[in-house]
């Protein structure tokens, strides 16, 4: 694979990408309260926000979002970051640096609290399902966060949507991007000076277009593929989206539109997929269109080949029907482009295989829970009122450090397994791929290291304490709520002890039925995981004292 030698850029040490001057801190309070409405200059003020200003940030723990937050920082801008569940947000490396705060954008009470004293507020936030009513619920949200901004004197809203096909009925668009387009028509009309950036496919380490574009041109070296593969699209390397986002932050009050944002190429998906061949140093692919792929059976396919389970992928195809390339470019009289240009896509694709193979991807496209995804944390006393919780426990004491037991611990899924009986697990992915589930492709964010939020196959990252606890939560098709907890702790004479307990809250009768049904096998599963993983500790542990040659442990696959 094509590796060059600078890694991923960053935005530009400037808003603007060199000409404005960069926001330095604020040194002393403006005059008045700033929860007053009258304390500062309105929305119809024709001022940008002043240097060090307040920013809202929604979505923050999302792809673009979790990478925005630092580049406002590193510009002198003060964040603030709106979350549903303030402790996803704990292991970000920025966190320290930012203002936390729990509320959700269909909730005007906490989003009231939350856009207090805030200049620029950034909506990050999309309904990725493909249930009946995402629509009604994209609109409440946007309506909720619209009032909400402009009753708290917010200078500018700046919201990130999809690029609109020119020609096409709204009536005509995927039901995805004409809820974006929406959203920003709602935003606009808010009454607040608003920027709506509309892109197409957005390419960086992580994001699910280019994990989509990476995965099906890797393994298929013949594909019989979509007609939409025919169809032009302007895609645009993450670190020009978030050039722009940070720019947007400074632009004059009277300004309040749509701008199209995109990168200098204009390819065809199939271009796309020849280019990435090129860059990874792959052969060039054979790539025969077929007319009778319907959106749904793409997404299935997609689903079925890359780690973006199929509702996701339906939305990311639904949107390459109709070509997607820019109208204009006005955003650069705002937001100037860098020296030299905007990111081409061939260096965009080989800035982000960079990333992969040096396992510094930031943010990845499932930071966001999926569609559907359980959110309840671990109830801390079993007989709490939600009713029975069933558990299956395990214990080892180890001849290992503690230090060599957690190594084992943290690196569990993605490429190294889960130390137990291989078929299960593969077989309860494949079958929640099948339901419309994550499966266990979605891999690690990381190969050695976790943080809360993390998506690590079918589980997600709830709990996580160096050293000592990591606590999974299922994300996979169940009748009911799932943990996975993994403790280790000191032993006498300098072992380590290891503990494993999976939890179940079954959702009615069929949620007992599952959990009797599978219980047969939880000594081949969990049992031999706890096993598995404390004899590769104790390998671990005699490598390192040299008594053997052995490689590192890995799990059985």
């Amino acid at each position: 694979m094509a590796t060059p030698s600078t890694p991923e850029p960053r935005s530009p040490s400037r808003p603007g990408a060199g000409s404005q001057p960069r926001p330095q801190p604020e040194t002393r309070s403006r005059p008045g309260s700033r929860s007053a409405p009258d304390a500062r200059p309105g929305p119809e003020s024709g001022d940008p926000p002043p240097p060090g200003a307040r920013c809202l940030v929604t979505g923050a723990g999302g792809y673009i979002g979790g990478r925005l937050v630092p580049e406002l920082l590193d510009h002198g801008y003060r964040v603030r970051c709106l979350a549903r569940t303030p402790s996803h947000l704990r292991d970000f490396p920025w966190a320290g640096r930012t203002e936390i705060v729990r509320g959700d954008v269909t909730d005007a009470e906490s989003l009231r609290a939350a856009l207090r004293d805030v200049d620029v507020a950034y909506y990050l936030v999309h309904s990725m399902t493909s249930t009946a009513d995402f629509e009604t619920t994209d609109r409440r949200a946007a309506r909720t966060f619209a009032a909400e901004a402009r009753a708290a004197g917010v200078r500018r809203i700046v919201y990130l949507g999809g690029l609109t096909p020119r020609g096409v009925p709204e009536d005509r668009l995927s039901p995805h991007l004409r809820s974006r387009t929406e959203v920003g028509r709602i935003l606009l009309e808010s009454g607040v000076p608003t920027t709506v950036l509309r892109a197409a496919v957005v390419i960086g380490s992580g994001s699910a277009s280019f994990e989509m574009l990476r995965y099906l041109t890797e393994r298929l070296p013949v594909m019989v593929t979509p007609s939409w593969v025919g169809t032009r699209v302007q895609p645009i390397a993450v670190r020009d989206v978030l050039r722009v986002l940070v720019g947007s932050a400074r632009m004059p009050g009277d300004v309040s539109r749509a701008f199209d944002i995109g990168g200098p190429d204009i390819l065809t998906y199939r271009e796309m997929m020849q280019r990435y061949a090129a860059v990874a140093g792959l052969p060039r692919r054979l790539i025969l269109p077929v007319p009778v792929l319907t959106p749904r059976l793409s997404s299935l396919w997609i689903g079925l080949v890359t780690p973006v389970p199929a509702a996701l992928a339906r939305p990311l195809a639904e949107s390459l029907r109709h070509e997607v390339v820019r109208a204009d470019h006005d955003i650069e009289r705002y937001v100037p482009d860098p020296p030299g240009g905007p990111v081409s896509f061939d260096d965009a694709l080989a800035l982000a295989l960079k990333r992969v193979q040096e396992a510094d991807v930031t943010t990845r496209w499932s930071s966001a829970a999926p569609p559907g995804a359980p959110s309840d944390p671990l109830p801390t006393d079993p007989d709490w009122a939600g009713g029975s919780l069933y558990t299956d426990e395990r214990e080892r004491d180890v001849n290992a450090d503690p230090a060599d037991l957690w190594r084992v611990v943290e690196g569990i899924g993605g490429e190294h397994g889960w130390y137990s009986f291989p078929l299960a697990w593969s077989v309860r992915g494949r079958l929640d791929r099948l339901s419309g589930g994550v499966g266990l492709r979605r891999g690690r964010r990381d190969a050695h290291r976790l943080r809360i939020g993390d998506a690590l196959d079918f589980w997600r990252v709830e709990e996580f304490e160096p050293g000592r606890l990591l606590r999974l939560r299922a994300e996979m098709r169940l009748p009911g709520l799932a943990w996975l907890e993994l403790r280790v702790t000191p032993a006498p004479g300098g072992r380590a002890r290891y503990q494993q307990r999976a939890l179940f809250h079954p959702h009615g009768l069929a949620g007992h039925l599952y959990w009797r049904a599978i219980s047969p096998f939880h000594t081949a599963v969990f049992g031999s995981m706890a096993d598995n993983i404390a004899r590769a500790a104790e390998r671990a542990a005699e490598r390192r004292a040299g008594r053997t040659d052995e490689r590192a442990p890995t799990a059985p696959r």
